[in-house]
């Protein structure tokens, strides 16, 4: 069992992994996070290992994914919800909003284990008869001790009662039963992997446009049943779309502000498109039946294949040296 503390002094940790049913995940393979501190005032620690090999949230010039940080960021949204909250496990969490940014030279995948430090402060916590409503999470990350990056998110609580009235007529049997089979998949090269099945956009024909194309039986974007397209399902495809739109080998993608607008349901065409803000930001937009979904900018850098040594390398000889990474502007309120 992952240790769990309640703001004492730290005692050692093990390398275990929290219950996959405390993140959302059927397989516990999946499961990030290892074990977390609650410390009062709507404070909380959390502790995650990153694996330099992961099946889908892959290294790409020697650094780790920026969505495998949103994964673990992600992760702590539902396990904060059920162990400091009282969430019930048959509660829906629903996204509103999600911003981050990372450092790209942070990012640097290490020669040893990539211990994850998640700092989580939680602010407008509203309730109603002691069940969470709403929340709004701000989230510091180090890796290895060196910041790394920070998030920030809004999701709503609803009670089964609640999510099957606004779910009406989509149901998870139903939206399986009506789901579309996915339409061929983009050249893996062009979005950044390597197998045709990790890919989730497919060709219109018409430059920065691209329909979303949803295998259900992908092990890790649907770990489980769904009646919806997942947020993490979206993000990846904005990922995807910034990537397509410029396939250079070290364009990276190191922010996003997401606003969720509306579900994107598994039985109708949706469509995403990318332009250019300015330079160095896109802008994307989902749509599905002639309705805005999901709206985001989206920072994008050159990174260089990595010449030099890791920070960690070079900490060990001048350990003085060490600072951390300034990170570039945020989009995050």
């Amino acid at each position: 069992m992952p240790n769990v503390h309640n703001g004492g002094p730290e005692e050692p940790r093990v390398v275990a992994r929290v219950a996959q049913e405390l993140v959302h995940k059927h397989a516990s393979t999946e499961v990030l996070l290892t074990d977390w501190t609650v410390h009062g005032g709507d404070r909380h620690t959390v502790h995650a290992v990153w694996p330099r090999h992961h099946s889908f949230y892959r290294s790409h010039n020697q650094r780790f994914d920026p969505l495998l940080f949103v994964e673990t960021v992600r992760q702590t949204f539902p396990l904060l919800s059920h162990v400091a909250y009282g969430v019930p496990f048959d509660s829906h969490l629903v996204w509103d909003d999600f911003a981050f940014e990372v450092d790209a030279q942070a990012m640097l995948v290490p020669p040893a284990r990539a211990d994850v430090v998640l700092e989580v402060t939680c602010t407008d916590v509203r309730t109603r008869k002691n069940r969470l409503v709403s929340m709004t999470m701000h989230t510091e990350v180090r890796l290895n001790g060196r910041h790394v990056g920070r998030a920030h998110t809004r999701f709503t609580n609803h009670s089964p009662a609640v999510y099957s009235r606004l779910r009406r007529g989509h149901g998870l049997a139903e939206a399986l039963h009506r789901a579309l089979p996915p339409p061929p998949p983009l050249r893996p090269v062009t979005v950044g992997h390597h197998h045709p099945e990790n890919v989730v956009l497919a060709d219109t024909g018409r430059p920065g446009r691209w329909q979303l194309r949803a295998d259900l039986d992908h092990a890790v974007l649907f770990d489980h049943p769904v009646d919806h397209l997942p947020g993490m399902f979206l993000l990846e495809a904005v990922r995807q779309a910034a990537r397509a739109d410029s396939p250079d080998a070290d364009r990276m993608v190191t922010g996003m502000s997401v606003s969720f607008d509306g579900w994107v349901e598994l039985d109708a065409p949706a469509w995403i498109s990318v332009g250019t803000l300015r330079a160095g930001t896109l802008s994307a937009v989902v749509e599905q039946e002639r309705s805005t979904r999901l709206t985001a900018e989206v920072t994008v850098e050159s990174v260089p294949v990595r010449t030099e040594r890791h920070p960690a390398e070079r900490d060990e000889a001048h350990p003085d040296h060490h600072r951390p990474a300034a990170l570039h502007s945020s989009a995050c309120p």
